[in-house]
């Protein structure tokens, strides 16, 4: 069996969400945080400043927006350019996989806009009288 930095290195690691020790399960939970989802679609197509994309996102601090921002950094899906000028100037934009990430994540958020009505209709049936 060869060792995991090998597998690594030959580019045949392969995650497995069921696994419990699996590092796909850390990642997905990056990924699918409330506020990593937000800031993965509000940051599509664009390049945006720090103080836009908080109120580009209702209700998110600045210390949760700043640790999502630092977390989809570290796994390589967002790319943060720091401009050296006084006032710092700091933008925000996906990198290529920051961006396939966010076409599946806008999959599932636009399925739960378009089924809003239907889910909460079921939820006022199933609420105990």
């Amino acid at each position: 069996m060869p060792k995991l930095s090998e597998v690594v290195r030959s580019g045949k690691l392969v995650g497995n969400l069921m696994a419990k020790e699996c590092p796909s399960r850390t990642i997905l939970k990056h990924v699918t945080g409330r506020w990593a989802v937000l800031t993965l679609i509000a940051l599509q197509d664009r390049t945006i400043r720090f103080s836009a994309l908080r109120r580009l996102i209702g209700g998110v601090s600045d210390r949760m927006l700043t640790q999502t921002l630092q977390t989809l950094e570290a796994d390589g899906f967002v790319h943060r350019k720091v401009y050296d000028v006084v006032p710092p100037h700091v933008e925000y934009s996906l990198t290529p996989m920051g961006d396939e990430v966010a076409q599946h994540v806008r999959v599932l958020a636009d399925w739960i806009e378009d089924n809003t009505q239907k889910i909460a209709d079921h939820q006022e049936a199933k609420a105990p009288a």
